[in-house]
């Protein structure tokens, strides 16, 4: 069985998750989902950062110990596997003896010349936890944080990335990291094409507050938070431990002929997984990841998220509202998949409304209904398909591959209006009326049906999960098979349809 290994970014936890935190770990649930469902062994990883500066800052302003604010913040990101069904396998804590044990041997691994120990000055920002040149800033503010970087003196280990220019060029430009959507690839093409500077990788261990993962060999110094965190992913898999068996199989992956280790990050943060990460990993002699997937942001209501302005939305609060499936439907369906995003109420509820209630709602409503009245709650016989399911697997799969969820859901809804149109054409009621045999038609409804919960299964799976049962079914990790037509057996029993989504009264929240 081929290995995938799937991770998100690790949110720093100075402060609890927004819904833009939940788009990524969505997205990589259902793309973990997904490769399940082709029957792959998957090993999904998350986290928490909780080794920053900016942790450390968050405590001191509520008067708190940073491990106990930390501890009580993690838990925040943790409880996502329930409120939003995320499937992780594993959740590293970089403040976890595992993973300083790993991050201290990745930096024991580097080349002995990829290492230098200087005085520097230079900008820093907090918030990025980065250093910048001024020609990288605008109006003299990180262009990400919109706040003024501090003036930082000190020396500190330095990384000697200008080592490895060539290198990532080859590797971004060949595909052997892929970068996906390509419009991100051409614009870290032409970042390296301006030239790389070495950048430090450690801090005075006075200035980290004594916080974060001990630089081996010289205990004055704190491993640079970028690098410990990228160690995660490794870390979470037991690298540098007394049984690397998980890292070996997942992340080196030696017994396939074709890798898969797919990283689902934010834009903010490509310089980090793009040229900082793979050139550590080659310096340290291990195998790179294959595939970077880049986001974009979601705003609120049009407007950057904000404290200060009060329109931080809570996934937690939405998915009270609305319900689980709800909030992932939309955020893959409504939301662009490379580019910036919004979030919106009111069309959250018409996406809602449109999609949910009156389409995949209403339409297994309708079809089980139907099997129920007009053949005793038994499956017809096998009939030809007349939806194209073949060219909808085909589809499918090609917008999955490429990450573009939007695509996969605007396939999903038009599968749905196919089913539906049919039935409005067809009107079987009317047939039953006048004595016409409408088996045929009941059995293409109730399979376009079977393949739609399929279909549903990595997006909304406790939805996909309630129609195949109504069916008799169980999800089976096999889609390779299970994507034929014809597999619902004349007659089995289906069971009474349940009310999947609830209609909205306006403006519930």
């Amino acid at each position: 069985m081929n290995k995938y290994y799937i991770s998100t970014a690790i949110p720093y936890v100075n402060g609890k998750p927004h819904v833009g935190h939940a788009l990524e770990y969505v997205q990589t649930d259902a793309m973990a989902r997904y490769q399940r469902l082709l029957g792959k062994d998957v090993f999904f990883l998350t986290g928490t950062d909780e080794n920053s500066l900016k942790n450390v800052q968050a405590a001191e302003k509520l008067g708190q110990n940073v491990q106990q604010f930390v501890d009580e913040y993690y838990k925040t990101f943790y409880d996502f596997k329930d409120i939003l069904n995320i499937s992780f396998d594993d959740f590293i804590r970089t403040t976890e003896k595992r993973h300083f044990i790993g991050a201290q041997k990745l930096w024991t691994n580097f080349k002995a010349e990829d290492l230098e120990k200087k005085k520097y000055k230079g900008l820093y920002c907090v918030g990025c936890e980065a250093f910048y040149k001024e020609d990288e800033l605008e109006n003299g503010k990180c262009s990400e944080h919109k706040t003024e970087p501090e003036i930082v003196e000190e020396e500190n280990w330095f990384f000697k990335l200008s080592n490895y220019q060539e290198k990532l060029k080859e590797l971004v430009e060949k595909n052997i990291i892929k970068i996906t959507p390509e419009f991100r690839k051409n614009e870290w093409l032409a970042f390296i094409d301006r030239g790389l500077e070495d950048f430090s990788i450690s801090r005075s261990a006075e200035r980290a507050h004594n916080w974060g993962v001990k630089v081996p060999g010289d205990e004055n110094q704190i491993m640079y938070v970028w690098v410990d965190a990228l160690s995660n992913y490794i870390t979470g898999l037991n690298f540098g431990s007394a049984d690397e068996s998980l890292f070996s199989k997942y992340w080196e992956q030696k017994d396939q002929k074709d890798r898969e280790v797919v990283h689902v990050i934010g834009k903010g943060i490509g310089k980090f997984h793009v040229l900082y990460w793979p050139a550590m990993l080659i310096s340290a002699g291990l195998s790179l990841p294959t595939l970077e997937f880049i986001h974009g942001y979601l705003t609120v209501e049009g407007e950057k998220m904000s404290k200060s302005i009060g329109n931080v939305v809570d996934p937690k609060d939405v998915v009270e509202k609305y319900g689980t499936d709800a909030v992932r439907y939309y955020l893959l369906g409504a939301v662009s998949s490379t580019k910036d995003g919004d979030f919106s109420i009111s069309r959250f509820e018409d996406f809602y409304t449109a999609h949910l209630v009156n389409g995949i709602g209403n339409l297994t409503s309708r079809i089980l209904t139907m099997i129920e009245k007009y053949n005793e709650n038994k499956i017809p016989k096998v009939a030809e398909d007349i939806f194209e399911t073949a060219k909808f697997w085909v589809d499918y799969d090609i917008a999955f591959a490429k990450f573009d969820f939007e695509e996969v859901i605007k396939n999903i809804n038009s599968l749905v209006s196919k089913i539906d149109v049919k039935i409005s054409e067809e009107k079987p009621w009317a047939k039953v009326k006048t004595g016409e045999n409408i088996s045929v038609l009941l059995y293409q409804l109730v399979e376009g049906l079977r393949h739609l919960a399929l279909s549903l299964v990595p997006i909304i799976p406790e939805t996909a999960k309630k129609i195949l049962a109504q069916l008799n079914l169980e999800i089976e990790n096999n889609l390779a098979e299970k994507k034929n037509w014809g597999l619902l057996k004349e007659g089995n029993e289906i069971k009474k349809a349940e009310i999947l989504f609830v209609r909205l009264e306006k403006h519930i929240i």
